[in-house]
């Protein structure tokens, strides 16, 4: 371009700039195109009800220029807005958590006494809860609550958000009673801690909240001695409530890891810091180790007690609960008691790649239950178990093919070991008499708490065993792996959840003491996501998270533990069963 030409497009530019005023107002701006305008200072929650009034009480928060803000967060400048829906991972949290300052605030209202544990969450839909300081509340109390709940939605009373000194927040707590919060606060490395406010209850919950009650139009209590349910919707159903389903193994498993923290004096996650202060973590990790290593006695001792009559376990659970490990130390378990078991890989039995059923978006679904020759598969373990030879078939993930693998055959003594995500759908195996199978549940079952409100979720316990795993082995970023868990967790829902309580038995393989342990691993790996990518709002979440638990070194942890899986350093990690014949 000539100078002449550059000097004209110059002027022409310069005609349009003009002297302007100050501009007193801010603009949001929507992806779908949608601009609003309003004075500085203005909450996003007025944006959101402009932009979106049809819906404005479905949305829980916002990123707002890639960060992860509430509703009542003041809009200073030009933003870039993307809603957080109650849908969404993070406007689920939102919702559950300001359920559950709604009933600490209804039940501080009418028992002052009183103080509420909500303890773990009930598959598909709920948190259960106890109180302490009386008797369990009778079903006619839990009623009363859920009326106090409504009047206050009714209401739409705000939920309001203030910053003071941790000194303060100590001493507020201690004079309530929460000697769980009063704990906790003592190893805060920051100053300060942010509280919220409804009906004048103040409280600390680990995340943020709705600006008001109104915003919690779905929500249930239902008494389940000892205690009671708190009922919410599932993100694949916002504004209905579940039907309620009783999961009686899932609930004993509960039950028994409550036991287990009694035992080891370890109720939330201030005990396990002071564990790791005075050195007393020693004794929690062995006792925590002894009590996972009698419950896989446990349950070879049940197999073995049917022998000659069971020939196949199943081994299911979702991603990152120790599956790989627990078989194995399953498997010397069942030898101790002269049975010789005998692994097999699901993943084996792939059909070609060109016959994967297709998900919704076109795309290969490797975790659908017919991605695998069932046929095949079946008239394998028949033949097996009928004691004929096999030549077992190997699938080749590079061409997509299946291949041909060893020949063998077994004895009465053999027991066959399957592990994959479909062991306790009863579709996988229709073929196979029902008394020759035992189906076992694996999953990190935590319910070891941040302080009596604020739960510590199973998911990120196996996020964050994923992350560091993933790097170590498999070579994917922390960012990667966050890429991923939302497809992982709807592979969970559809293919091992709906079947938890198929299973003979139920290993909850959650240590007491892992996060403190997996902290030193996942800090560095999430650090390293970089600000403004959509993984770096789940990434702040997790470190905020982490920083509640004082670091743990691994030095302590047995060479077979479960958490060896994930933070390296398993013997069993090589270890596969001598078959013989």
């Amino acid at each position: 371009m000539s100078a002449k030409n550059q000097k004209q497009i110059n002027q022409v530019v310069s005609d349009q700039v003009q002297p302007a005023t100050l501009r007193r107002t801010v603009q949001v701006r929507f992806a779908d195109g949608q601009v609003y305008e309003g004075p500085v200072e203005t909450p996003l929650e007025a944006f959101i009800q402009a932009a979106f009034p049809e819906e404005p009480l479905s949305i829980m928060a916002a990123l707002v220029n890639g960060k992860l803000s509430e509703l009542t967060q003041p809009i200073t400048r030009d933003a870039d807005v993307v809603p957080i829906s109650v849908t969404d991972s993070d406007g689920t949290r939102i919702y559950r958590r300001s359920l559950s300052f709604l009933l600490v605030t209804a039940v501080h209202e009418l028992y002052p006494d009183v103080r509420i544990i909500i303890d773990y969450a009930m598959p598909l839909g709920g948190f259960f809860c106890q109180v302490e300081g009386r008797e369990p509340f009778t079903a006619k109390e839990v009623a009363l609550i859920e009326r106090r709940m409504w009047e206050i939605v009714e209401e739409d009373a705000p939920i309001s958000k203030e910053q003071v000194a941790v000194t303060e927040a100590m001493a507020l707590f201690g004079e309530k009673g929460y000697s769980d919060k009063v704990r906790l606060l003592k190893d805060r490395r920051k100053d300060y801690l942010k509280l919220y406010t409804l009906h004048g209850v103040k409280n600390y919950f680990y995340g943020y909240m709705v600006p008001s009650t109104g915003y919690l139009r779905t929500f249930g209590l239902r008494h389940h001695s000892p205690g009671f349910i708190l009922q919410y919707p599932t993100p694949e159903h916002p504004t209905a409530l579940p039907a309620y389903q009783d999961y009686p193994k899932l609930t004993a498993t509960f039950r028994e890891y409550g036991q287990w923290l009694r035992i080891m004096k370890v109720d939330s996650v201030a005990s396990l810091n002071e564990a790791i202060e005075t050195q007393r973590i020693r004794e929690v990790v062995l006792v925590a180790e002894a009590l996972h290593e009698e419950r896989i006695a446990a349950v070879a001792h049940q197999i073995a007690d049917r022998e000659g009559q069971v020939r196949l376990v199943l081994i299911a659970g979702p991603s990152g609960s120790g599956k790989t490990t627990f078989s194995k130390r399953l498997s010397v378990q069942l030898m101790a008691h002269g049975l010789r078991p005998v692994p097999l890989g699901l993943d084996d039995y792939f059909v070609d790649r060109e016959k994967t059923p297709l998900d919704e978006h076109g795309q290969y679904d490797f975790e659908a239950l017919h991605a695998l020759d069932l046929q095949l598969f079946n008239e394998q373990l028949l033949a097996l178990i009928a004691g004929q030879e096999v030549t077992l078939s190997r699938y080749n993930f590079k061409t997509g093919k299946r291949e041909w693998g060893r020949t063998l055959s077994i004895s009465d003594e053999h027991v066959i070991l399957v592990e994959g995500i479909h062991g306790l759908n009863p579709d996988l195996v229709p073929n196979v008499p029902p008394e020759q199978i035992y189906r076992i549940y694996v999953s990190a079952l935590t319910q070891l708490n941040i302080d009596h409100h604020n739960r510590v979720s199973t998911s990120d316990t196996r996020l964050l065993r994923r992350i560091v795993r993933d790097a170590a082995y498999r070579g994917y970023s922390a960012q990667e792996t966050i890429q991923m868990w939302e497809k992982v967790r709807r592979g969970e829902g559809g293919n091992i959840f709906p079947f938890q309580e198929n299973a003979d038995a139920v290993f909850n393989s959650a240590l007491v003491y892992e996060l403190a342990v997996l902290k030193p691993f996942a800090e560095p790996l999430l650090r390293q996501v970089e600000p403004g990518t959509m993984e770096y709002v789940e990434v702040k979440r997790l470190l905020a998270f982490l920083d509640w638990f004082l670091p743990c070194g691994p030095d302590l942890i047995p060479d077979n533990s479960i958490l060896r899986e994930f933070v390296g350093g398993s013997i069993l990690r090589d270890f596969r069963p001598t078959l013989g014949n």
